[in-house]
């Protein structure tokens, strides 16, 4: 009797350790899936800034700039779409694009002295760069955020219960293969 008593008490003890790990694994990918919408969050109120920023930016060079339509009208197609309508991924992928034709338009902008004498250009062009390097900041801190997020959710034994609880993995903002390459300017 007394031996069916103490398997009885390791049964229930090892129980009563494997609910606790289990939900101190759930806990942990709760937390760290938490982490990663944050980061994200902050990094999308930067881009919205930018997003913000930019018909500002745009109707002041299109006075300077009209051999530059295509630039500026890609950057205005971009812009006109319903940032809030966009979900997380199409937010990345928008911004990729916006980042290379903002890239084309700064650097076709150093070929107009007189725009870049404007005052309110000038203006613009700082606080975009602040926005910039704000974006680029919160960029390596979600990519931070969902590298560790997705290490956690990959490794064992981790694995199995993020599969059993929905837990996918995150994708990284990533530079696109155009945004790594020199932006050209030819007249």
């Amino acid at each position: 009797m007394t031996t069916l008593i103490g398997i009885l008490v390791a049964i229930i003890a090892f129980l009563f350790i494997c609910i606790i790990a289990v939900a101190s694994i759930y806990n942990k990918l709760v937390a760290l899936k938490n982490y990663v919408k944050e980061a994200f969050s902050t990094m999308d109120v930067y881009l919205k800034k930018r997003w913000d920023l930019i018909p500002n930016l745009i109707e002041t060079a299109k006075g300077y700039m009209a051999h530059e339509k295509e630039t500026l009208e890609k950057i205005t197609a971009l812009r006109n779409l319903n940032y809030e309508m966009l979900k997380n991924k199409q937010k990345m992928d928008v911004n990729k694009e916006l980042s290379l034709g903002l890239s084309t338009l700064i650097a076709t902008a150093e070929n107009y002295p007189e725009l870049k004498a404007n005052e309110h250009f000038t203006n613009l062009m700082n606080e975009l760069s602040k926005i910039e390097d704000e974006i680029a900041n919160s960029r390596k801190y979600y990519n931070g955020t969902v590298r560790e997020y997705n290490t956690f959710i990959q490794m064992f034994p981790t694995c199995i219960f993020a599969a059993m609880f929905n837990f996918t993995q995150e994708e990284m903002f990533e530079a696109g293969e155009i945004e790594r390459q020199n932006v050209k300017v030819q007249f």
